[in-house]
C-alpha cells in the first residue's frame, strides 16, 4: 500500500504538538539551533528524551559534533523566535535573548522549560534521525509565567485562556478509571 505524503501530513496534523528549539554551540563556538516539534520524553530511569531532525539538517550535523544540546520548550510569546529558528536565516539568534548555561549550551530566555542533554545515541528513522539525549540538567519557569506554543493542523495555536487548570470533570474521570473493573469497562 502506498501512502500519499500530503495525506500523511494532514492526518498527522490532527495530533497537537508542543514546539521546542534545539540549541548548541557549533565547533567554532557559535550558537546554532532549529525549531523542532518532534520532541518527547523517553525514559525516567535513566532520564532520556528524544527528538527527530531531518537527515539533511545542517544544524543537526553541528549539534551532533558538539555532543550536547538544549531543548527549549517555547511559550506562546516566543512564536517569533520559533518562526526565526524554523527559517533558513543565517543568524537565527539575531534579536533573540539567550545565555550560555553552566554546561556551555545556549539557552533561550523566557522558555517555559529547558532540558540540557548529551547525545546518548542516534538511530535511523527513515528520512529523519531519532536522537536520544541523556538529561544532564533541567529548569522550568514560574508555572504561572505563560502557556505553551503549540502546533496543530499546520498552524501555531495555544491553550484557550483560563484552560490551564484541570477540567471540573477530571475528578470524575479519575474516579471512573480507578474503580472500573473488567466487567464494567466500556
Amino acid at each position: 500500500m502506498t501512502i500519499d505524503g500530503r495525506q500523511f501530513r494532514t492526518v498527522l496534523g490532527q495530533f497537537c504538538t508542543g514546539i521546542t528549539v534545539i540549541t548548541a554551540l557549533d565547533p567554532d563556538g557559535e550558537p546554532i539551533g532549529f525549531a523542532c516539534q518532534s520532541f518527547a520524553a523517553l525514559s525516567l530511569d535513566p532520564p532520556l528524551v528524544l527528538f527527530c531532525p531531518t537527515k539533511g539538517s545542517r544544524s543537526w550535523a553541528a549539534i551532533e559534533a558538539a555532543g550536547k544540546f538544549c531543548v527549549n520548550v517555547l511559550s506562546e510569546e516566543q512564536q517569533p523566535a520559533c518562526a526565526r529558528f524554523g527559517s533558513r536565516e543565517p543568524d537565527k539568534f539575531a534579536g533573540v535573548a539567550w545565555h550560555t548555561s553552566e554546561l556551555s549550551i545556549p539557552v533561550l530566555a523566557n522558555s517555559l522549560a529547558t532540558i540540557e542533554c548529551t547525545v546518548d545515541s542516534v538511530v535511523d528513522g527513515g528520512d529523519h534521525h531519532i536522537v536520544i539525549g541523556r538529561v544532564q540538567a533541567l529548569s522550568e519557569s514560574d508555572p504561572t509565567a505563560g502557556r505553551p506554543l503549540l502546533f496543530y493542523r499546520g498552524q501555531y495555536t495555544g491553550i484557550e485562556p483560563d484552560k490551564t487548570t484541570p477540567a471540573p470533570w477530571r475528578a470524575d474521570l479519575d474516579h471512573f478509571l480507578t474503580t472500573t473493573s473488567l466487567d464494567t469497562w466500556l
